[in-house]
């Protein structure tokens, strides 16, 4: 049957559109999951046959994107957080066995079914909040089967809610004790192998890596993105995050899908990234929960003309935050952001992270029908509540899974 939301003041994201694509008392078709219709009231004839649900003047955007998380892992790491404030150093903490160490060690010890169950009530509170799309990465295994049972987790989780899922392969994330010292080996003897085995199971979207002093060199993680190419995979990589090793142009060298974090890049980089179509995903939770003081340079993006996204980050170490909506005034409120650049940045330019945006990230004809209907006088009380949901409906694919309009 198909589907009509009516009295909607629409904001469609689309680029044929100024600002956010605003339509005031518009209307959208959906049909067979898809969006077959949008515009103004009068423009689109509602069918004999249809279902109407009548919005009643509420904001409708297009459904949120989380596009940088790890959601998939085992445990917490609240106790060396409780220890960060009494004034442990990062030293202390790895000798007390924390840091990422505790999350390869739990996630080791996790089966597939735990590492669902675990991750569910995270994906439960994006989901919330009108997340429609999320990416998940692994990263905490760091053997072949380990990382594998992270993608497979991270599978598992659109076939147990209405939500679409893009999956990460993220083995160069750090190096594990027993290769200590021997990266290239690490990257060699597990890395390469279970991004080939990844793929030929069909468990990965895209390719990262961690290029930063404490983790990859560029030259390292260029013998990852070489394979990633060769098995038609796209790259995307943490970059530039505490150092400037010039990680935001060697994503842009490899049309890198984007670069993230980004605090020390440089102008060069920026430049680059926007040549090369890369997307800029800034996560001001990690900036926020590490007390980081260098902030990514939001206006060299704004001279080039990079596009800038969101993401929570959602991570047992740096950034345990399950809240879009929070990220939003996180970017306005620490990194200046704009109202129009934080919105954008978690629909359109978070689908075009993802390499998604021909299906989601916007309301137009032929995509995906995946809404989120807002009771709010205006999209800017988007960004500036803090710790108000006013969700009124989530649609995705075209099922509607939260509340009833009427």
């Amino acid at each position: 049957m198909r589907t009509v939301l009516t009295h909607a003041r629409i904001a469609t994201m689309a680029t044929d559109r100024p600002g956010l694509g605003v339509i005031e008392g518009g209307r959208v078709m959906i049909d067979g999951g898809r969006i077959v219709a949008v515009g103004e009231a009068g423009e689109i004839a509602i069918p004999s046959d249809a279902d109407v649900i009548d919005c009643d003047g509420r904001w409708v955007t297009p459904g949120l994107i989380d596009c940088h998380t790890h959601l998939v892992h085992a445990g917490n790491r609240a106790k060396e957080f409780e220890m960060r404030l009494a004034g442990a150093s990062y030293e202390e903490i790895a000798r007390a066995g924390g840091g990422i160490v505790s999350s390869v060690r739990q996630v080791r010890k996790a089966s597939d079914a735990d590492l669902v169950s675990q991750t569910l009530p995270r994906l439960d509170a994006l989901i919330a909040e009108g997340v429609t799309t999320v990416e998940v990465k692994s990263g905490y295994g760091l053997t072949v089967e380990d990382e594998l049972k992270m993608l497979r987790a991270a599978r598992k989780l659109a076939q147990q809610r209405q939500v679409s899922v893009t999956t990460t392969y993220l083995g160069a994330h750090a190096t594990p004790a027993d290769y200590k010292g021997r990266n290239r080996d690490f990257i060699e003897e597990v890395v390469l192998p279970g991004l080939k085995a990844a793929h030929a199971q069909g468990l990965v979207d895209a390719v990262d890596g961690f290029c930063e002093g404490i983790a990859f060199s560029p030259d390292e993680m260029r013998l990852v993105f070489d394979v990633a190419i060769s098995l038609g995979l796209p790259v995307k990589l943490h970059a530039d995050q505490l150092s400037n090793l010039h990680g935001a142009a060697l994503a842009a060298e490899y049309q890198g899908l984007s670069a993230d974090h980004l605090e020390y890049t440089d102008e060069n980089g920026a430049a680059e990234m926007a040549r090369a179509g890369t997307v800029a995903v800034l996560l001001p939770g990690a900036y926020y929960f590490i007390r980081e003081t260098k902030k990514p340079p939001i206006d060299l993006f704004r001279k080039h003309g990079t596009a800038m996204a969101l993401a929570t980050d959602c991570n047992p170490g740096t950034s345990p935050l399950t809240s879009l909506l929070l990220t939003m005034n996180m970017a306005a409120t620490l990194f200046h952001m704009t109202v129009e650049e934080c919105l954008l940045g978690i629909t359109r330019n978070a689908a075009r992270a993802l390499g998604r945006l021909d299906t989601v990230g916007t309301i137009e004809v032929g995509k995906q029908a995946d809404l989120a209907v807002w009771s709010v006088e205006s999209p800017a009380e988007l960004v500036y509540r803090i710790g108000l949901n006013p969700l009124h409906q989530r649609i995705w694919n075209g099922h509607i899974t939260k509340g009833i309009l009427s």
